[in-house]
C-alpha cells in the first residue's frame, strides 16, 4: 500500500525490530539522500544510528555540508520530533546520527589484524602494495569487507551489553549489482569451507538474511528505475535477501485534477479563452475581441503543457501499478523544489517518519 505525504503525524513503524536497512535503488534515483533521511527518521526518538557509506563518493559529507568523512564513526547530526516537524510525544529526547565512509584498505587491514593478528606485518603489506592487490586481483574481497563492516555494526555490544546503535542504514550500491555485493559472502563461504574467513562469511550471512535486516529500493515513477526496482526485487528474492519497503522518490504533486487531465484531449480553446480572459490576463479590455487576441498567443502553450502533464499523470499511474505488484510498503517522497539541502534532508526524514518508514 502506497503512502503518501501528510497521512497521520504519528503512527507505529513498519520496521520493527529491523537493525540494518540496506538503501539501494538505481543511479540517480538519490538513494543516497534518501539513506541519510532514513537514517535521521530512526534516530529521531531518542535512538543512535550509523550511516555507512561504501562507494568512496563522500555523499554523505555532502549532504550534511561537512568535511570528507575518515575510517572512524563520526557523530554528524543530532535529530527530535520537533525538527522533523512533528508533534512531541513519548517524551523522547533528540537521537544522534553517526556516519562511517568505509575504506577497503583500512578495512582489510583491520581484518587482517583482527583474524590473523598481524599487526605491525599488516603495515608492511600496506607499504609494498598487497591491499590494493588483493581488492583489485578478488574483488570481491572488497564487498565481504564492506558489508561484514555494516553487519558488525549492527550487531555491536558495548560493555553494558547494550547496543552501540539502535539502527544502522547502509547507502549500498545501485540495484544493478545489489544482489551480487550482499550475496558476495555466501560465494565466499563456499570457497573458503574452513578458517576464519569462512566462519566471518557466514556470520554476515546470518545477519543480512535474518529478520533484523531490510533491503529498501529507491525508485522514481519513471520507467527505468521502476524496471531496475522490480528487477532487483525479483533477484533479492531468488537470493533469499529479505525485500524492506520501496521508497518513491521526487514526487511531483498534480497540477491538473483528474476531470482536467481527462479532458486535454477535447477542443477546449474557445473555454481556455474565456477563462484567461476571466482571470484578467486579457488587459483592461472588456470587448470580447481584444480579449481573445490578448489571450490568443498563450492558448497554444498552455494547452501543449496540459498534454504533456496529463501524459506524464498517466505514465506515474502505469509505473505506479507495476509497483503495486511487487505488494511492498511503499512510500513516497516529495520533489523539492529548491534541491536538497539541509533542512530539505529535514524534510524528507519527517516524511518517512509519518509514513511509517521508521
Amino acid at each position: 500500500m502506497a503512502r503518501t505525504p501528510g497521512q497521520a503525524a504519528r503512527r507505529d513503524p513498519d520496521w520493527e525490530g529491523v537493525r540494518l536497512h540496506v538503501v539501494s535503488g538505481k543511479g540517480g534515483t538519490g538513494k543516497t539522500t534518501l539513506a541519510a533521511a532514513l537514517a535521521l527518521a530512526l534516530a529521531a526518538e531518542g535512538k543512535r544510528t550509523l550511516l555507512i557509506e561504501v562507494e568512496g563518493r563522500q555523499g554523505i559529507a555532502e549532504l550534511f555540508g561537512i568535511a570528507a568523512l575518515p575510517y572512524e564513526e563520526r557523530r554528524i547530526a543530532s535529530v527530535s520530533r520537533a525538527q522533523l516537524g512533528l508533534p512531541a510525544g513519548g517524551g523522547a529526547a533528540g537521537g544522534e546520527v553517526f556516519a562511517l565512509a568505509i575504506d577497503t584498505e583500512q578495512a582489510l587491514l583491520e581484518y587482517l589484524d583482527m583474524f590473523y593478528k598481524l599487526g605491525r606485518a599488516g603495515k608492511a603489506l600496506q607499504k609494498v602494495g598487497f591491499v590494493d592487490f588483493a581488492t583489485t586481483v578478488a574483488p570481491g574481497v572488497r564487498d565481504v569487507l564492506l558489508t561484514g563492516k555494516a553487519c558488525e555494526a549492527a550487531r555491536r555490544k558495548g560493555p553494558d551489553g547494550r547496543r552501540t546503535y539502535d539502527a544502522v542504514v547502509m547507502d549500498a550500491p545501485p540495484t544493478g549489482r545489489l544482489t551480487r555485493f550482499l550475496n558476495v559472502n555466501s560465494e565466499v563461504a563456499g570457497l573458503a569451507r574452513i578458517g576464519p574467513i569462512h566462519t566471518q562469511a557466514q556470520a554476515v550471512m546470518r545477519v543480512l538474511r535474518s529478520p533484523e535486516t531490510a533491503v529498501h529500493l529507491v525508485t522514481l515513477l519513471e520507467e527505468m528505475p521502476v524496471q531496475e526496482t522490480v528487477d532487483g526485487f525479483a533477484e533479492l528474492r531468488e537470493a533469499a535477501l529479505p525485500v524492506g519497503g520501496v521508497l518513491v522518490n521526487m514526487v511531483r504533486p498534480p497540477v491538473l485534477d483528474a476531470a482536467a487531465v481527462a479532458a486535454v484531449d477535447g477542443d477546449h480553446r474557445e473555454e481556455v479563452a474565456l477563462a484567461l480572459g476571466e482571470a484578467g490576463l486579457g488587459g483592461r479590455s472588456r470587448r470580447p475581441d481584444t480579449v481573445r487576441a490578448a489571450v490568443e498567443p498563450l492558448l497554444d502553450p498552455l494547452l501543449e503543457q496540459a498534454r504533456e502533464h496529463a501524459e506524464r499523470v498517466e505514465l506515474e499511474r502505469e509505473q505506479r501499478a507495476d509497483l503495486q505488484q511487487l505488494k511492498l510498503p511503499t512510500y513516497e517522497l516529495p520533489l523539492l523544489g529548491e534541491g536538497v539541502d539541509l533542512g530539505g534532508l529535514y524534510r524528507l526524514a519527517g516524511e518517512l517518519k509519518r509514513q511509517g518508514a521508521a
